[in-house]
């Protein structure tokens, strides 16, 4: 009997549960005689064998729910080799856990923390298959990640609602948009919801620009609609580290990037502004069809690697087809939004401001 272990790391999102019924229902299909873990609470189930058997009834039921019903909790990569008090690491626990476990194969479901992690594991020698989740679409060498799409369009929901009482009450609203690192999050949702204004972390903006910008909106109606990534930050902020910045608007008083972009319009245009965080609320409820029907393919090309014992890999979408990458080709690197990004170039020549 094969024994596979599948768990769900770092941040929930939307098609977490979908993708792990894809995966157990084609390894069902794909292997005659095989036993599927559950693995609870991420990597902190393997460090701390908090695990059941799943059944093929657990797996019904998952293709329309949002979340994990796995959980997740969050490793750092920083701490999961560091040694305690008697010279053993998490990632110690986790392979000889693994191996008590008896089992053939982990899948891992998660971001790029995940991954690195996944990679790490995979070096000590671990059968390990990843899938790409994240609602930052910032996996190095996959064109989408799941959870994604339906980030984007409650994202956009969310600032189709703020638009209307914008336009009710003649207000500038600020909305923030997860996305530590990357744009991809606030640049699609920024675009689909008829932004006037994008900040985005890979493009330091200019106060000065944003102001001008705004201006210009301002004499052709009377509210405008700004969307700023997690991690974006202005341009004389470009050399400090993210603790420095970070450190430097609180002390201004700024609890958010949000704040800080509210402060440099209000004060530049002298207008009363507004400001919104949908925060967690982009990781949360039912995935949309696209997801589902993503992590369908996905799920199908995992359990085909697992019967085929190929690990040490991820699943990805490459050239518009669902293919793999090599964990130790692609873990660790980022994926940040290209200048040369077609949605990106679009948004600039409809006149989105990106204020550069």
């Amino acid at each position: 009997m094969k024994r596979i272990g599948i768990l769900t790391s770092g941040g929930d999102c939307a098609g977490l549960n979908p993708a792990i019924y894809a995966v157990a229902k084609a390894i069902y299909r794909k292997i005659d005689d095989v036993e599927i873990i559950g693995i609870l609470d991420g990597y902190t189930g393997l460090i701390d064998l908090n695990t059941k058997v799943l059944k093929p009834k657990d797996f019904e039921g998952l293709l329309t729910k949002g979340g994990t019903f796995l959980r997740s909790i969050r490793q750092s990569f920083k701490t999961i080799d560091v040694k305690d008090e008697n010279g053993i690491s998490k990632a110690d626990k986790i392979v000889k856990n693994y191996n008590k476990l008896d089992l053939d194969a982990l899948v891992v479901l998660g971001g790029n923390g995940t991954h690195k992690i996944a990679n790490l594991l995979s070096e000590r020698g671990l059968n390990i298959v990843g899938l790409p989740k994240t609602i930052d679409n910032d996996i190095f060498g996959t064109e989408e990640t799941f959870g994604y799409d339906t980030a984007v369009q409650v994202g956009a929901d969310y600032i189709d609602r703020i638009q209307t009482t914008a336009a009710s009450h003649s207000r500038v609203f600020v909305v923030e948009i997860m996305g530590n690192k990357v744009g991809w999050l606030a640049l699609s949702v920024g675009v689909s919801a008829g932004a006037d204004a994008i900040i985005l972390p890979e493009i330091p903006y200019s106060a000065e620009k944003l102001n001008d910008a705004l201006k210009k909106t301002l004499k052709e109606k009377n509210y405008a609609i700004v969307v700023v990534s997690e991690g974006a930050f202005a341009k004389e902020e470009r050399k400090m580290k993210n603790k420095e910045r970070l450190s430097e608007r609180k002390l201004a008083g700024f609890n958010s990037i949000a704040d800080k972009v509210g402060d440099d319009i209000a004060k530049g245009l002298g207008i009363e502004i507004r400001t919104a965080i949908p925060g967690h609320v982009l990781r949360g409820g039912e995935p949309s069809a696209r997801d589902r029907n993503y992590t369908m393919q996905l799920g199908a090309v995992a359990a085909g690697l697992i019967a085929d014992e190929v690990y040490g890999v991820t699943v990805a979408k490459v050239n518009g087809r669902i293919s793999f990458n090599q964990l130790s080709e692609i873990a660790g690197k980022a994926k940040p939004v290209p200048e040369d990004d077609s949605l990106l170039l679009a948004a600039r020549s409809i006149g989105i401001s990106f204020a550069d």
